[in-house]
Parts: structure tokens; sequence; C-alpha cells
């Protein structure tokens, strides 16, 4: 019986072949877009989860507002973490970072510049799964001068893995003896290692004290059956225990204080398991996820599964009048509608499994541009297909049941005498079902459109947004910490290459996500509610023009001037935070309790992301080598480029270093990569739904062109024109896409405004979008129908009247 049911099947999808192709099509597109965002989804929610106590794992990051000023970092005092574990038996271990980043490493005669450095505790195998391929884990790091390095750095360097107790030279100065090497990290980590030195060598990780200096990255790993909460009530009372005395020492507020005032001052604890997509820090060590775009790219791949399913439906509902006949003979033959519910949904799952090896085949195709426009390497391992499979093939049953359900329900209750006398129940105008599912589709696509409209609008309006400062031809050289005491006669050599209009030497650039804070006071005795925690940065006389930075008041640091040493100056945000409206008589005390003269209020800038606010800053001059920033007007940049590498080449020692250089644009724009991507797949998505709902609304067309055959047959004869008839039978679909539009624009209004929450500077949603996305969805629709209504109204009357 089975069989007979499956070759009739066969046999009725082969003769109504593209019916067959579209609907196949259709549901394919709908599952491969479910299949992929099922894979990108899976891989956003597993990182860190490699770690075997990943549930034991918690970071602890600083959330300070102190006297008007806020600021929240990923790192602790040097002692928080030993003092939790000695007063606390739930603590089991610990481990503390500091983050290097990049590193120098000798190779032969050159010296490569790498990245992911740091040093750590030797308990960074206690709480960390990092499976090491040589070396002993227990005390790999218990020395001064050794270092762990990954798999692939000891290929790079040694063609082997079994490299422990040879050394590597670092940063030109120091030689590490390697201790172990461990397997390259999974891509699904928040943070990677390439390069682990004991962080024994570092004394200030031993001394006691330095209660208000955060410094350090720290993870505490808790014992089985302690909870986040726990640790949560012990970090508040070390807090408490041995920081409000230093606090108020050096604010005059204490946490009492704070709180009346509205601040608060202390640590939030983070599980390991939910950094990468619920972290909203500034300062990650790598770029993080959002838990929002998740959520998002979950509902995006069941509304596209849904606009298949609803296609699935009404192109089987479309063919129902020319399938009427054979239900009626079937009928009067004795067929049960029993029988005829399972002939049809046998037809529904078969294509429904057509749809979905389909799918599979597009998933591997589309998979490496997913890749591309995610920046992921996902792969489809053995690991992912056993789950996989099995959850796709249940998958393809269900949506064939489902979208087969209505067809079949729909086409087994016809009457066979009305059938066989050509009179077919209902019609389009009163299929309110499937005019729902339309609307349905339609207000989906809608969504995706006015998302995707808002999201390059937002984008669009970072990039030519004035920022206080101009990112232009602004070339960045790296690496310049190495020129030691040759750094200052470098600049001098590349200020007089022509195309080069100014330059400076500096550690702080407007496009770092982290920033140094340090303790200042409006009045030497640090009386309570005149002191707060503001980033200072470290610059020269030049830093400013070469910037593009404005002054708004007093004057910049003078190189002619020494005791601008002693001096300082505000951007206008940090002006406001310190009550200076005017800067005559003006001081800052710093920690140190210098007096530092206000000498200048520079115009205020977006330092950092757009997604904060503009933070307070005081500048102080000191030349750091860290990097220098060179402000250039050339048509020949190359050429420039390679003028200014052959100075930084000529430099004492520096022969065989790498020269390394980005421009301050390209630096901010990456800044937006999470975005950008996310407007591209939005972008894919959205053609995705308006092709998928196109084809609904072909089926649709189809359905209501044969309902009403003889009805335009008649209107012809009668002298009815091709665009009376035309604009007779599009205008019941344009009225369902007008009710589309009128859900999905105030839904799309909101989620985007939820989105735009993200930027504390973002663009207004203009009713403009709402018009764009309404007139490509009626220009859709109006192509869509136009050609099968225009295809019905040039048909000649006689065929469709010669039974009458």
């Amino acid at each position: 019986m089975f069989k007979n049911y499956f070759n009739i099947a066969l046999r009725n999808l082969w003769r109504n072949k593209g019916f067959s192709a579209i609907t196949i099509f259709g549901l394919a597109i709908g599952i491969t877009t479910c299949l992929l965002i099922t894979l990108f989804v899976t891989d956003e929610l597993s990182y860190d989860r490699f770690n075997k106590k990943a549930g034991r794992v918690y970071r602890i990051d600083a959330d300070f507002f102190v006297n008007g000023n806020a600021f929240r970092e990923r790192l602790t005092p040097s002692q928080l973490a030993p003092v939790l574990q000695r007063e606390y038996p739930n603590v089991e271990s610990y481990v503390r970072f500091i983050h290097q980043g990049n590193i120098l490493v000798k190779k032969g005669a050159a010296t490569l510049i790498e990245h992911n450095a740091s040093f750590a505790d030797s308990t960074l195998f206690d709480v960390f799964s990092l499976e090491m391929i040589s070396g002993d884990p227990k005390t790999a790091l218990t020395q001064p001068h050794t270092m762990v390095i990954s798999e692939r750095m000891a290929l790079k360097y040694f063609n082997s893995t079994d490299v422990v107790g040879k050394t590597l030279q670092t940063d030109n100065v120091s030689t590490y003896q390697i201790s172990g090497v461990i397997k390259d990290m999974p891509e699904q980590s928040h943070l990677h290692f390439d390069f682990v030195r004991a962080m024994s060598e570092l004394p200030e990780s031993r001394e006691s004290g330095g209660w208000m200096s955060d410094n350090y990255t720290t993870y505490v790993l808790m014992r089985e059956g302690a909870t986040g909460a726990q640790l949560q009530s012990y970090v508040d009372a070390v807090t408490k225990k041995y920081m409000e005395g230093p606090l108020q020492k050096m604010t005059g507020s204490n946490f009492a204080d704070l709180k009346r005032s509205g601040g608060h001052f202390g640590y939030n604890v983070m599980p390991l398991t939910r950094i990468h997509l619920h972290s909203s820090l500034a300062d990650e060590v790598e770029p993080s996820g959002n838990i929002q775009y998740v959520y998002i790219f979950i509902a995006v791949a069941v509304i596209i599964l849904l606009i298949a399913c609803v296609n699935f439906m009404n192109l089987s509902t479309a063919r129902s009048a020319g399938r009427a006949k054979e239900v009626g003979v079937r009928k009067v033959l004795g067929s049960q509608r029993g029988s005829l519910i399972f002939q049809f949904l046998t037809e529904s799952i078969l294509t429904s499994f057509f749809a979905l090896v389909l799918a599979l085949v597009l998933a591997v195709l589309l998979l490496p541009y997913l890749n591309q426009l995610s920046g992921k390497h996902i792969v489809l391992k053995t690991g992912y297909l056993l789950w996989l499979l099995p959850f796709l093939l249940l998958t393809a049953g269900v949506i064939g049941l489902l979208a087969g359900s209505y067809p079949a329900f729909f086409l087994s209750a016809f009457e066979p005498i009305k059938v066989l006398k050509g009179k077919l129940n209902g019609g389009f105008r009163n299929g309110w079902l499937r005019s729902s599912l339309v609307v349905f589709q339609f207000a989906s696509a809608i969504l995706l459109i006015v998302g995707t409209l808002v999201i390059n609008s937002q984008l669009n309006y970072i990039r030519n947004k004035k920022l206080g400062y101009n990112r232009e031809q602004v070339l960045i050289v790296g690496n310049t910490s190495s020129l030691w005491i040759h750094a200052p006669n470098f600049k001098k050599e590349v200020l007089a290459i022509p195309g080069v209009e100014s330059g400076t030497m500096t550690a702080s650039l407007p496009t770092d996500m982290s920033l140094n804070t340090n303790i200042y006071s409006k009045d030497a005795a640090h009386s309570a509610g005149q002191v707060t925690g503001v980033p200072d940065w470290y610059v020269d006389a030049d830093y400013i023009q070469t910037m593009g930075m404005q002054m708004v008041s007093g004057r910049n640091f003078s190189p002619d001037m020494p005791s601008d040493t002693f001096a300082v100056l505000l951007n206008e945000t940090a002006a406001r935070l310190f009550g200076f409206s005017n800067l005559e008589g003006k001081y800052l005390y710093s920690g140190e309790n210098k007096p530092l003269k206000v000498i200048g209020i520079v115009k205020d800038f977006n330092a950092g992301s757009l997604r904060n606010k503009i933070p307070p800053i005081v500048f102080r001059l000191q030349s750091n080598p860290r990097s220098m920033a060179f402000r250039i007007h050339t048509a020949d940049i190359q050429g420039l480029i390679a003028k200014i590498k052959s100075a930084y080449e000529a430099q004492p020692g520096m022969s065989g270093q790498p020269f390394v250089y980005s421009f301050l644009d390209d630096d901010f724009n990456r800044l937006y990569i999470a975005e950008q991507r996310t407007g591209k797949i939005f972008i894919t998505f959205a053609i995705l739904a308006i092709l998928i709902a196109s084809l609904g609304l072909f089926g649709l067309i189809t359905y209501a062109a044969e309902q009403r055959t003889r009805e335009i047959g008649i209107r012809k004869v009668l002298g009815a024109s091709v665009p009376g008839i035309v604009a007779m039978l599009s205008k019941d679909f344009l009225k369902l896409v007008l009710a589309a539009i009128l859900i999905a624009s105030p839904l799309a209004w909101y989620m985007m405004s939820r989105w735009l929450q993200n930027f504390a500077y973002q663009v207004k949603i203009s009713w403009t979008l709402f018009v764009i996305a309404a007139f490509i969805a009626i220009a859709i629709t109006l192509l869509t129908v136009s050609y099968r209504a225009i295809r019905a109204a040039t048909a000649n009357p006689v065929n469709s009247l010669k039974a009458e």
C-alpha cells in the first residue's frame, strides 16, 4: 500500500515539474538558511565550553562609579584572587593574566612580531583545559623566565614540538626557556595563548598592597557544588574589607558615601561561558560576540523557515484546481478521505525530503560564504553530523506534515458532485488563511528590509560622523618602542620626508579600546566628592595638531616651556566633571599629590567606539615611543611608506626589526567589524526572504487565476482590457502587502530601536526607511503578480468558456 502511495506521489511530482521545482527550491532555501544559522548559533554558543571545568570558572570584572565618573574593565588588583583563595575554602584555585598582546620573537637573523602573548600564574593548567603536548603542566610556569608556547609557534620557530629546554629571545632583550608546548586553542575561545610567560618573574605580582591598582585579569575556579552567587558574596566581602579604607583615603568617600551620592565601587562575577556573548566591556582581549545577534539570527531562521513552509502550503493549494477532478473521481470510485489525506501527506513529506537533500548540498556550497560574512571558520565535522542529520531528518518530516496538512485536508474535503460539475468551494477572496499567510510572509520580509536599512544607516552614520579628530591620512607606525633612545631621531627624520605634515609620539590613540585610569582631585586634601578616576593620556606637544583636534580654550603643550611637564590639558567632558568653567588658577592633583596646572581644554572627541559615550580625559606631557602617528599628504602613499620604512631600518640596532604600520581610518573601521558583518548577513537574509515570499505570491496568483478562469474569459468577451484584468487580479494582493506594511512597520521600529541602544551615538530611525521598504515590497509584488496576471489576461477566452 505504501509503495503505491509513494509511486503515485512521484508521478504527481514529475507530472507537475514546474510547480514541484518551485516548491522544492523554495523549501530548500528555507531549510538551507535555517541550517546555516544553526551552525552559526551553535558556534557562538559553544565558546569556552571545551574547558572541562567551564561551569565552575568565573572572571572578575571591575565596575566603578565614583564622583560622577563611571568605568568598567576586566581588571582587578593583584591581591584579590590570592585573598579569595586563602579566606574562602570554596575557592579551589585561580589564575591571573597580564595580557601583553604583541611580542617580538627572534628567528635566525630576523625578528618577527607575534600576538597573543601573556604572563600567567603557574595555576593556568588547573583552571583552563589546555592540552599539553610536551612538558609538565604542574611545573611549566613555576620558574621565572620560562615560557609555554602553542603548537603552531613551536612548528614555526623549531619545526618540531619536542622543544622543551630550548630558548627563544623576545623583545630584543630577554631570553626565555621553553618549558611546555600546548595544543592550539580552539577557535571557540574568548582568548588565545601563543606565548605564556611565568607570572613569577614580575615582582609586583608577589608584593602586598596595591589594592587600588587594577592590572590583572583574574579567573577563579570554584569547588564542585559552589555557585557564582557565593563567589559574588565573597568578592563583595573582600572588596569591603580590604578596599574601603584605601578608597576613603584616596577619594575621601567610603562605600556608604558613594551609595548616598548614587555611586558604587565593586567587582562583578562573570561566568566563563557567558563572556563571549554577554560581556559589553570595551577592553576585551579579543572581539566579543553579542547575544542579541544570536537571538536575532534564531528569530530570522524561524521566520524564513516558516515563510518557506507557507509557500509550500500556498503552492500546493494553488494546484488544487488542477487536481480537483482527480479527487472527485477517486471519491466516486470509493476512496476514503483518510486515504486521500495520506496520499497528499506522502507527496508533501517526499517533497520535503527532496528539499532537504538539496538544502544539504546548498549548505555545503554556501558554508564558505557564511564563514566569509561572519569571520568564522565553521567546518561540518563528524561531531556536527552525528546530531545534525537525525535532527534534519526529523525536521524534514515535521515540515512535510505541517506544510502539507492544510493542502491535504483542503483537497480531500472537496465534494465529488460539485467538483465534477466544476463548482469548487471558495476562491482566493474567501481564502482568509492563505491571505493571512501572505501577510505574514511579507511582514517578515519587510521586517528584514527595515532592519537592513537601519543597520546600514547606522554604519554610514558612524563612517561619516564628525569625531572631533581627523582620522584621514594618518599613518600609524607600530613597534617604535624598539627604537629606544633613537625614537626622537626617527621622528625627526620622518618629518623631514616630503609629504609628511606632522607627527606625534604617543601611547594613546583615539582608536584604543583600553584606557589607563588614574586618580585626580580638585584639591590637594583629596576632600570627599572631589576625587575621581579619570583616564589619562600621555602625549607630546605635537599630538593635538597631528590628530586634527581643536583647542576650545587655553593653549596646547609647548616644547619650549619645561614647566608643561607639570601641566595638563582636559577634554570638555573632564572640564565639566571637575566643574572648570574657566582655567584661571585651576589645578588638578594626581595620586602623588603633585599640583598640575590646567593650561587648556580640548574639544570633545570620540575615543574608542561610538557604542560608548565620550569619556573624561586628562592629557599629560610625556613622549612615549610605544607608537607614532604621522599626518601625511601625498599622491604616492606606498612610496612614502617605503621611505619611512627605510628611515626606520636605518636607525641603530633596527636592522631586521619588523616594520608595522596601519592607517587610523582602517583602525577605526575595525572597531565595527561585527556590525558590518551583521549588515551583510541581514542583506543576505532579506534577499532570501523576499525571494521565498515572491514564490508564495506566484503560487497564490496562479491559484487565483485558475479559480477565476471563466470569469476572466467572460470579462474579455464583454470587452474588458488586459490592463483592467491585471489590475483586478493585482489589487487583492496589494491589499495584503499594505496590511503587511502596517503590521511590520511598528514592530520593525521597536526592534531596531532596541538594537540602536547598543550605541551611545545613534542615527534616528527616519520614516523614509519605512517608505523605501514599502516601495520595495510593493514593487516586488507588482512584478511577481503582473507576470502571472498578464498570462491569464491574454489567454484565449474560447478555451476557458468552451466547456460551458
